[in-house]
């Protein structure tokens, strides 16, 4: 490895930059974004195409040494460490850029003013549920253990990005592993990212055959599916000790984590659930699933936790506390206090808006049946014969137990019912198997005896995907199939043919029925299809979007192409399984588009590409094929009846030929729903089918139907299958197992209020814009455009725009030069900038690297309401738990030396302060904000102020009481929290492991008398269970022996000064004026008893103490706040009750006002609530109140400084609404 040695340009520069960027283990993006270029630069630099400038050199010679120092061990200095290191006080910086650094530091940790601040900086507006489950339930629960259960459409993947972006935001998480399965990898990956703006990687199989895809600057986010993550290769890398631990684990549709006990009481679990154990820290199946950490934080997302059966449904659980959940007898013994810690579900039906209104439309269920036509060689031939063959061979193969061939009748069935072209298509991948064998057994590849140990092999191997799989399972493979196509085509090679003549008989069969298939094709007749164009062309859905489904791809390209051939070229989109995931996208963006702009007015979908694509923007569904499997039929459903759905009802038209055997059974199966749910009066009943059907195989009573002698017969026994006692029934049994619900609605009052309140905390957009104002020409930068609108970045200086082009590049090329500080309706118009967007951290990040050491040095402000000057200081305070090294699972044994490096403090809390410090040196807490509200002083001597030459002797005075005072108060707080819940997880988990003992004990006794009894297995058993049972004290010991220490271990980290401010008070007559107190008064009670002429409750929140008696935070941004009644004023005029934001400014006699900086940037984000109400004339006894609704949009600013904003008289009078004297 060469390095590089020297400040002048050498001329092999460009393999010495290649070596020093692989040294360092980065992308070019990455290497760019530190030597503060762009990627394009980089990369030409790599290829010889351009030569660094000798600046740009000398960065990379200081990064090449860097990397020696480090792998010599020498410590490094990092930028963060360089601008925290203390500088003297001399109060010499600009106020402007030291103000910047406050202000990039105060919005980095936006949920210390906003609680909910992800809600400012995701484009979602979170409904009651999502905000009860994130706000009270899961961020208050460290670690996050939690079972997220809601019903379907709920929004299970919004309130998981909610999470993760507070935690993010609060600094507890960084490496994050979502885990759905397969057919929702990409669902994830779009919604973090666009409703989110998180960078998630997806990780494939093929990632991890030539190095670990958990190392490296990508692995921090991360999407794989479970059956991927479960596999041998995926999972080995995973183990390796070069895997740093993820913070975050969230496995999605967690009721696949199945794990069953069998009636010899032996427990089996899937890889799925052995993948999961040993990420949750509940033990390792065997030493090939061990790790060496576990996740702290575990999520579980599904709509159905409970499947019909205790067991696995108490596996669930176990994952989520293993010590205390350790049998199923503790965990019925689990107090329902305790589980709601853990677990929260609401159906549809408690799933509100916040007015009260249902969520969810309700459903219209029809069912369509269509005749086959009955001339010769028409459809009814092709059914009947089809289903002789279909029954022929059924039976056979059941007395010869052949489940390959029941396989393949099957699929024979089901593409009968969905189209004459995918029935042909499968009597042609019939015939070519079966053509095959023949030519085998006469070429001598292929002995009879052979031909029928290779079907018993095959009966061993064939999974019928459809039902076992659901839809979410189903992925392309990697020749682009469909999961559920190599299952049928493996089908196809099943035959109950025993030698040579049998093959070529049933040869001989299958060709003349795919003659008559093909020729009713090509004849066009299709009297399903005929029924399906009356239905697109009813004149109820005229320039109406449908969607239509079917299970199968070949199906699917028999609509497209006829549907294009009535005339809809061009109009129809569609999507399956084998499309790569960008491309489905594609087809969805499509489909979404109205038709004045070229949309498709229709989307032919398979099941496998139907699932975790929204298309709530549609209302119409057709099912062309019923899926056998009830489950698939439910989630069709959920692709259009889901939150944000605005048609009431959604119809779904399902299409069934009613007089054939399966068509009976099908209509049987869709009357009986669609009774119920009238009965009922609820359509609950489609969200249950699956359920409903649990532990029965609705593919029997098909098959039954065609093969059975008796067609009525699954009919009626399909009748006392579904009732309306059995929903009802199943109703109550959730609501015992998991609580009665209902809190959404009735905190319906409670959720409003606090929403209303943080109206007032919002830091978007105001805040930001005035950051992004500031900001910009301090770093050589100038905002080209409409900063109320889209614009973009320009330089005033060379190369000023270099550090901000690689998160640039993260964003479409048409998007990097429209940049808005507003939310857009559509995430993909321009780049919002926002904390937690790259280019606005990468923003924020050239402040604090560029000012940092000025905010140091510190700068003099003007404080018009005091007498005396004061310091000001803006520190960070930090709570840790010192004892967060890696959880291992139990029984793997990991070298100290692997573990010590991995062993660092985990942040328990980390909090912005101000604190004020006066002459006398008394030191106390000031609102963050302050600084912020104080006028710079550019060109202020400080040497006049004595105060300022005793700052350096100040500030440690200040920094040890930010440790005493709030640090140490904060760790003792976390401390305390611990100790008030030990005794409670004490018992819990002596309990679990008592139960465990015995459990253990009992089996022991069990399994030894079958050992003595012979049992071969046994005694392996008995050996295993011996082991447990000694190694489960030591368990005991050491799981309480880290419980206690708990509280220990949190430690208050050392504070770390940020900002420093003189602050002196106003000199200028006029500012004294426009402060003076008894103009303030007499200001605020006329505005008060303006509002109070209109029963107004009118609260003054114009100090930080009058604010926080009402909720809102110090500064608030204005004086009063007014709440109206609906009502009659006094004069007899109606008017509508609300709620205004009333900034209160008072004039002696007539003159210009100013607003501070907070206040105008408050009234940025609160528009049409704020009101400016001015007061001239205070002096006289006729003070005149002039009123302005939305000061921000109407008030033309004048006379701008650098904290605040000057209005004339005359432009006040201009934008009033109505001005006069108080009588």
């Amino acid at each position: 490895m060469s390095s590089v040695e020297s400040a002048v340009v050498p001329d092999d520069y460009s393999r010495r930059i290649k070596d020093s960027r692989n040294v360092r283990g980065l992308t070019q993006e990455q290497f760019a974004d530190l030597v503060g270029v762009s990627f394009a630069t980089v990369n030409r630099w790599e290829n010889g195409q351009s030569r660094p400038n000798n600046l740009a050199w000398q960065r990379i010679v200081e990064l090449d040494n860097q990397s020696r120092r480090e792998l010599l061990g020498v410590p490094k200095v990092s930028e963060e460490e360089s601008a925290s290191a203390y500088h003297a006080l001399d109060f010499s910086a600009d106020p402007n850029a030291v103000s910047a650094v406050a202000e990039a530091h105060r919005l980095a940790y936006g949920h210390l003013f906003n609680t909910a601040f992800a809600t400012e900086t995701s484009l979602i507006d979170p409904l009651p549920h999502q905000r009860i489950a994130v706000y009270e339930h899961m961020l208050k629960q460290q670690p996050l253990r939690f079972l997220l259960a809601d019903d379907a459409g709920a929004g299970k993947t919004i309130m998981t990005g909610l999470y993760i972006r507070e935690m993010l935001s609060r600094r507890l998480i960084r490496r994050i592993l979502i885990v759905p399965p397969a057919g929702l990898v990409g669902n994830w990956e779009r919604e973090m990212s666009k409703l989110f703006r998180l960078r998630f990687h997806i990780l494939t199989g093929a990632d991890a055959r030539d190095g670990n895809p958990f190392t490296g600057p990508e692995s921090d986010l991360i999407i794989v599916s479970i059956d991927t993550l479960a596999g041998e290769r995926t999972f080995g890398r995973l183990r390796e000790t070069t895997t740093e631990p993820y913070d975050l684990v969230v496995f999605d549709e967690a009721h696949k984590l199945s794990a069953n006990r069998e009636p010899d009481l032996r427990i089996r679990k899937t890889d799925r659930y052995k993948l999961a154990e040993t990420v949750a820290g509940a033990g390792a199946h065997d030493d090939s699933w061990k790790l060496y950490w576990s996740t702290r934080h575990l999520l579980l997302l599904t709509a159905t936790p409970h499947m019909g059966k205790d067991f696995p449904y108490y596996c669930l659980w176990r994952l989520l506390d293993p010590d205390s959940l350790s049998t199923q007898d503790a965990f019925e013994r689990f107090p329902n206090e305790a589980r709601q810690r853990h677990f929260i579900r609401r159906t549809k039906e408690e799933m509100v808006r916040f007015d009260g209104t249902p969520l969810y439309p309700q459903r219209q269920c029809d069912t369509l049946s269509y005749e086959l036509d009955k001339v010769p060689g028409g459809e009814q031939e092709l059914y009947d014969e089809t289903s002789d063959y279909i029954r022929d061979y059924y039976n056979r193969a059941q007395y010869l137990n052949r489940s390959a061939v029941r396989l393949a009748m099957s699929v024979f069935q089901r593409r009968l019912a969905s189209s004459t072209y995918a029935l042909l298509r499968s009597f042609e991948r019939r015939l070519k198997k079966l053509e095959g064998l023949i030519q085998d057994i006469r070429a001598g590849r292929l002995t009879e005896d052979q031909l029928q140990r290779n079907q018993r092999k095959l009966d061993r191997e064939l999974d019928d995907v459809f039902e076992t799989h659901t839809a979410d399972e189903e992925t392309s493979t990697r020749d682009g199939s469909e999961k559920h196509e190599y299952f049928e085509d493996g089908a196809m090679g099943g035959t109950v043919a025993a030698n040579l003549a049998e093959l070529e008989a049933e040869r001989l069969k299958v060709d003349g029925l795919l003659r008559k298939a093909r020729a009713l094709f090509d004849s066009g007749r299709e009297s399903k299809f005929e029924t399906l164009r009356q239905v697109l062309g009813d004149s109820k859905y005229v320039d109406e979007k449908f969607i239509i489904f079917t299970e199968h791809r070949d199906t699917a390209t028999f609509l497209v192409r006829r549907l294009e051939g009535l005339g809809f070229t061009g109009q129809v989109a569609q999507i399956h399984g084998g499309m790569p995931y960008r491309e489905r996208e594609q087809q969805v963006a499509f489909f979404r588009k109205t038709a004045d702009v070229g949309g498709a007015g229709y989307l032919v979908a398979t099941d496998a590409a139907g699932e975790g694509i929204n298309l709530q923007f549609c209302w119409l569904m057709v099912n062309y094929d019923i899926p056998w499997n009830p489950a698939r039929l439910e989630q069709r459903m959920g692709r259009i009846h889901r939150y944000g759905q605005q048609h009431d009802p959604v119809v779904i038209v399902n299409m069934v030929a009613g007089r054939t055997r399966e068509g009976r059974v099908m209509s049987t199966l869709l009357d009986k729903l669609e009774a119920m749910r009238r009965e009922l009066d609820s359509d609950k009943v489609f969200d249950v089918i699956g359920r409903l059907f649990e532990g029965v195989s609705f593919r029997d009573y098909l098959e039954q139907a065609v093969t059975g002698s008796d067609p009525d017969a699954p009919v009626q026994q399909l009748e006392g299958k579904l009732t309306e006692g059995q929903v009802r029934a199943l109703g109550e049994r959730e609501r015992a197992l998991f609580g009665a619900g209902g809190d959404v609605r009735q905190s319906l009052d409670r959720l409003n209020e606090e929403t209303e309140q943080e109206n007032y905390r919002r830091l978007l957009p105001g805040y930001v814009r005035r950051f992004v104002e500031k900001a910009t020409p301090l770093l050589g930068l100038r905002i080209e455009g409409d900063p109320g609108g889209f614009f973009s970045f320009l330089p005033d200086r060379p190369r000023a725009l270099d550090p901000l082009l690689p998160a640039m590049e993260l964003h479409p090329p048409e998007t990097r030069e429209k940049l808005t500080v507003y939310k857009p309706d559509d995430a993909t118009e321009a780049i919002w900038l926002h904390p937690g967007e790259p280019v606005y951290d990468r923003l924020a990040a050239s402040i604090l690297n560029r000012f940092g050491n000025d905010a140091l040095r510190g700068a003099v402000f003007v404080d018009p309401k005091v007498e005396d000057p004061y310091l000001y200081h803006l520190a960070l305070v930090t709570v840790n738990n010192r004892s967060d090294r890696p959880h291992a699972t139990p029984g793997v044994l990991v070298d100290e030396e692997t573990l010590e490096g991995r062993e660092h403090p985990k942040n328990v809390e980390t909090r912005l302060v101000g604190l004020r410090q006066t002459k006398d040196g008394t030191v106390e807490e000031s609102p963050v904000e302050h600084l912020l509200l104080l006028r710079g002083a550019p060109g202020f001597p400080p040497s006049r102020i004595p105060l300022a030459a005793l700052a350096n002797r100040m500030a440690p005075e200040a920094n040890a009481y930010a440790q005493k005072e709030v640090a140490e108060n904060l760790e003792q707080a976390h401390r305390q929290r611990i100790l008030d819940d030990l005794p409670g997880r004490l018992e819990f988990i002596n309990h679990g492991f008592d139960l465990r003992n015995a459990e253990l004990a009992e089996t022991r006794a069990r399994v030894s008398r079958k050992a003595r009894e012979g049992d071969p297995r046994a005694q392996a058993d008995l050996s295993e269970i011996k082991a447990h049972q000694r190694s489960l004290a030591a368990m005991r010991n050491r799981r309480l022996t880290t419980l206690q220490a708990e509280a220990e271990n949190v430690r208050a980290g050392e504070v770390e000064l940020l900002a420093h401010a003189l602050v002196v008070p106003a000199r200028d007559t006029e500012v004294v004026e426009q402060f003076d107190a008894d103009v303030e008064r007499i200001a605020v009670y006329v505005a008060t008893a303006y509002e109070e002429r209109f029963g107004a409750v009118v609260e003054d929140v114009s100090t930080p103490e009058l604010a926080r008696r009402v909720g809102l935070p110090d500064w608030p941004g204005f004086d009063l706040r007014s709440r109206r009644p609906a009502g009659l004023s006094a004069a007899g005029t109606s008017f509508d009750g609300e709620e205004r934001a009333i900034e209160v400014k008072g004039r002696a006699g007539t003159g210009a006002i100013e607003m501070s900086e907070n206040e105008w940037w408050k009234a940025c984000n609160l528009r049409d609530r704020y009101w400016l109400y001015v007061v001239f004339d205070c002096a006289t006894p006729r003070p005149r109140l002039v009123r302005i609704r939305d000061p921000f949009a109407r008030l033309i600013m004048r006379d701008r400084e650098s904290i605040a904003y000057t209005i004339t008289p005359s432009v006040l009078m201009e934008a009033a609404e109505e001005a006069g004297t108080l009588s």
